[in-house]
């Protein structure tokens, strides 16, 4: 009997977390692990207290026919990693050389079919600003890659446009298709 390594348990937790996701389009899950302890999760959701895409019926940004990648600031959700990294403040906790883990997957009528976990301009830069060490993010074929923090720090001390950067959140959804 094969024992599961400790990127792949922490990544399927990382999937639990996902299904906790209250975004219409996407189940992403995070946790940031420190000293093989978790210490923070977060899911892509509403802000506390406020009302969902799922309460509402839709999502705003399907309506107005926005491509994913783009007009974030209209999104009612917050990022699952943000909201790891909110979470971990809100208890105190440093994440200084923490790992962090994500499961994405896009809803459909299908259920979830997994997609590329990988973070946005906006996410990379918090996670570097937390001073995480790496970030491992799942792939839809069931394997994983692991990406330095120090790496992406590294690339973009040369770069005049962070949108130049060699390595970006992508999805398949295009402009025209409603959710």
């Amino acid at each position: 009997m094969k024992k599961i390594d400790k990127d792949s348990y922490y990544l399927n937790i990382a999937r639990a977390v996902a299904e906790k996701s209250n975004c219409r389009v996407v189940a992403f899950g995070c946790l940031i692990v420190k000293d093989d302890q978790i210490i923070s999760t977060g899911y892509t959701g509403s802000p506390r207290k406020t009302k969902d895409c799922i309460d509402l019926g839709f999502c705003i940004r399907r309506r107005n026919n926005i491509e994913s990648g783009r007009g974030y600031e209209i999104c009612r959700s917050v990022h699952a990693e943000m909201n790891a990294i909110i979470n971990a403040a809100r208890s105190g906790v440093s994440l200084l050389n923490g790992d962090m883990y994500m499961h994405t997957s896009r809803k459909d009528e299908d259920g979830l079919t997994p997609t590329k976990a990988y973070p946005c301009l906006l996410c990379k830069k918090m996670i570097i600003n937390a001073g995480l060490k790496r970030f491992i993010g799942s792939n839809p074929d069931g394997t994983f890659s692991v990406y330095q923090v120090e790496d992406w720090v590294r690339d973009w001390q040369d770069l005049e446009d962070l949108t130049q950067d060699r390595e970006q959140y992508k999805t398949e959804y295009k402009a025209g298709h409603k959710s």
